[in-house]
């Protein structure tokens, strides 16, 4: 047993180096535009984000490819869902924080036009919601569950996904990320 304050200093630094050694080792690596070439699509980390091509609310057409060269999150949610309508407010500050250094898209799962609409309208969204009336981009993204959100960097790989609510602080943190290159 440890008796004596030194032994525990040991141990401390000991854990202490493990811990950072582990940080180090886990940390994924940068991937530049060149390294993508032979990367396929997949809905995964790691992997190319699947292009696809909705229409907003207001009728406009946005493919994901038109974003190549800029950070993108993709939050899949529906007016429905509790968790994903705690999670707005966020993703609305979030798209005026980082407005054009990001795009945010958030992609409704098939609910008509009007009621996402007026949706946006009652919590003042100004990011471009999608619609997706059939769930093509739900199907293609592989959606289990609202809210998930798919963070995709410059290169258009997916670095990560995050199933379930987001709070401000985890968002900001992932959004800081992307614009290091992390």
């Amino acid at each position: 047993m440890l008796n004596s304050r030194f032994e525990w200093t040991i141990l401390l630094l000991v854990l202490a180096l493990l811990g950072g050694a582990w940080i180090v080792y886990s940390q994924e690596p940068v991937v530049d535009a060149a390294a993508t070439a032979g990367v396929s699509e997949a809905p995964l980390a790691g992997y190319l984000a699947p292009d696809f091509t909705l229409n907003t609310i207001v009728g406009e057409t946005v493919t994901l490819a038109d974003f190549q060269g800029r950070p993108v999150i993709l939050n899949f949610w529906a007016t429905w869902c509790p968790p994903c309508r705690a999670e707005i407010p966020h993703f609305q500050e979030a798209s005026v924080k980082y407005n054009g250094q990001v795009a945010i898209l958030g992609i409704d799962q098939g609910e008509p036009a009007n009621l996402v609409s007026d949706f946006a309208a009652g919590f003042n969204i100004t990011y471009p919601l999608l619609l997706d009336p059939d769930n093509t981009a739900n199907r293609l993204y592989n959606v289990q569950a609202l809210p998930t959100t798919y963070f995709i960097d410059r290169q258009g790989l997916v670095r990560e996904v995050y199933t379930g609510i987001l709070n401000q602080a985890v968002l900001e943190d992932r959004i800081e990320r992307l614009l290091k290159g992390d």
